[in-house]
């Protein structure tokens, strides 16, 4: 009996990615270049080699949302899940006391919105 020896098992370890970053560079910089890098990548809660990969590459970094913006966009998810407990309301128990509750939602959804315009 002969047997062939096959490599099913799994080698464990990280995934190979889709795309490879194959080629790498050096940049120096001062002390005072590389806190303010170090800080701009830090306002757009980025790694340093990531925010200067988005710099060199598109010559523009868009900024993740602040922990004030994403409360107040947790805000909004919460009044969507109102809006759609109003409905189940509005069905349910009529429309006279969904009015009610959709009065109230309004006044909470005009505070967040001024909140995210900054007014």
């Amino acid at each position: 009996m002969s047997y062939t020896k096959t490599n099913t098992k799994h080698k464990g370890g990280r995934p190979v990615k889709a795309v490879k970053r194959e080629t790498a560079t050096g940049i120096r910089f001062t002390k005072n270049e590389y806190f303010l890098v170090k800080h701009k990548a830090s306002k757009a809660s980025m790694r340093i080699t990531q925010y200067i990969r988005e710099m060199a590459v598109k010559g523009q970094v868009t900024a993740r949302l602040t922990p004030e913006e994403r409360s107040q966009v947790r805000q909004l998810v919460g009044l969507a899940n109102n809006l759609n407990q109003l409905t189940k309301t509005a069905h349910q128990e009529g429309i006279l006391k969904a009015m009610f509750y959709f009065g109230k939602y309004v006044r909470e959804l005009d505070g967040v919105l001024r909140k995210l315009n900054g007014k």
